[in-house]
């Protein structure tokens, strides 16, 4: 990363474009491709986190570089119809990061042995010892583990990429009734997987595991 967090290998910085929505900048990108660097600022922090939630942070910064990249080159593809462009990045991003299944499985398991999460401790500032989420991280780490994954890629672009219903589906390219479908199989299988460890559903609000079982549709 250079100054003020710009990669040197995307378009340089564009003055303003801040006020105009995801697809007023991308069609001016068309023409004017440093300004596709308004993107890059609006959601890099926030696909950075979603990606090294799921797979931790020694490839993480590859897979977003890649991600605003492909966008970058697919964006005369885009539907300008779609005023954000936040589904279609993540939808990129969730992709991309196909190539690393193993090591995001491979990382749940680790903390359903250890107790130690090598993923969100690193960057979660918030310490409450009263949440009772904590001791079944391992419990719903293991759990995740074992998700076919495209029911995990559905869950986690929602609990974690913080995308309703209607976002996953635009980003994962299926029905919104998909998502539902594999929503509501993956958190009762979760659940199955708690009550058959001895554990209860995590009910502390504000921690990323405790909200894995409690997503309500949006």
């Amino acid at each position: 990363m250079t100054e003020q967090g710009q990669r040197p290998d995307l378009p340089a910085r564009p003055a303003g474009g801040d006020a105009e929505d995801d697809a007023a900048v991308i069609r001016r990108s068309r023409n004017e491709p440093e300004h596709f660097a308004v993107l890059f600022r609006r959601y890099a922090p926030g696909v950075q986190r979603y990606v090294r939630r799921r797979i931790g942070a020694g490839a993480a910064d590859d897979v977003v570089a890649e991600t605003f990249l492909a966008a970058f080159h697919q964006r005369s593809r885009y539907d300008l119809e779609c005023e954000s462009a936040r589904p279609w990045l993540y939808g990129i991003a969730t992709n991309l990061m196909g190539r690393h299944r193993r090591s995001e499985v491979q990382q749940y398991r680790m903390l359903a042995r250890t107790g130690q999460d090598p993923v969100t401790e690193p960057f979660t500032d918030r310490v409450d010892a009263a949440v009772s989420a904590e001791g079944q991280r391992g419990p719903l780490a293991a759990a995740l583990a074992r998700l076919p994954a495209a029911h995990r890629d559905t869950l986690l672009l929602v609990v974690w990429g913080d995308l309703s219903y209607h976002e996953a589906a635009t980003a994962l390219g299926i029905p919104v009734g998909t998502v539902r479908s594999r929503m509501n199989r993956a958190r009762t299988s979760l659940r199955r997987s708690l009550a058959t460890a001895g554990e209860p559903e995590p009910d502390g609000p504000h921690r990323d595991w405790s909200a894995v079982t409690r997503v309500k549709e949006s």
